[in-house]
């Protein structure tokens, strides 16, 4: 799987900023420390969903006023630009982006020490485009062997936002936090339904509506009226 494959199977626009705000949503309800997930709507004029493992991966969603764009970047990818002492980008990734994501690319968060801006792949879809896009005619490197299934420029890290994106979650919740999650619960928030009590303690009895309160109206995401 590479970027072509991902771009093929994201949501429109508007899906998929609610499936980032339910993301976010689940990672408050689950969380506790660093968020895995994190949903912001003051990404200077823009919005954004920012994932980050922890351990060197990380993507991010920016919504903007001409569409989103989505950076990722695994740092065990071989297309990484700390392949080069120079960080240069691999050939290929930013080729033919409109003008309009300029500012993404010059984004300080997703440059390195010098301004220059790091990823292992990109995407992107104006409003008025009918499909993702990214880079034309990228030659990614060879995979490490017959059962390496692995994208080779770390887009695999953007699989929890296609169709199944339940089954996926309820999968990475119950390795990640060792727990037995309810999928219905999880298909309440991911379908951007009103949050309740009762599926926020169905998915973490600890928690309450009250104490997420901030945080999910933050998000932006519906909370059931008192």
């Amino acid at each position: 799987m590479t970027v072509y494959d991902i771009a093929a199977r994201l949501p429109p626009i508007d899906v998929l900023r609610d499936r980032c705000k339910a993301l976010a949503v689940l990672e408050c309800i689950f969380g506790g420390g660093e968020p895995y997930y994190a949903y912001t709507r003051a990404w200077g004029d823009d919005e954004a969903e920012l994932m980050d493992n922890g351990s060197g991966d990380e993507w991010a969603v920016v919504f903007t006023s001409a569409g989103a764009f989505i950076r990722v970047f695994n740092h065990e990818s071989a297309m990484t630009p700390y392949r080069d002492l120079d960080h240069e980008l691999w050939p290929g990734p930013l080729d033919g982006i409109p003008t309009v994501f300029r500012p993404q690319i010059e984004e300080p968060a997703f440059s390195d020490e010098d301004g220059q801006f790091i990823a292992t792949a990109v995407l992107w879809r104006r409003h008025d485009d009918d499909r993702w896009r990214a880079g034309e005619n990228i030659t990614f490197p060879p995979s490490a062997g017959p059962y390496d299934d692995t994208a080779p420029d770390g887009s695999g890290l953007l699989e929890i936002l296609f169709d199944d994106i339940v089954d996926r979650y309820v999968t990475f919740a119950e390795d990640y936090y060792e727990i037995e999650v309810d999928p219905t619960a999880v298909e309440h928030v991911v379908a951007h339904r009103p949050l309740t009590d009762v599926v926020v303690q169905a998915l973490n009895p600890e928690v309450t509506i009250a104490g997420l309160h901030e945080d999910i109206t933050a998000i932006g995401y519906p909370i059931t009226a008192a």
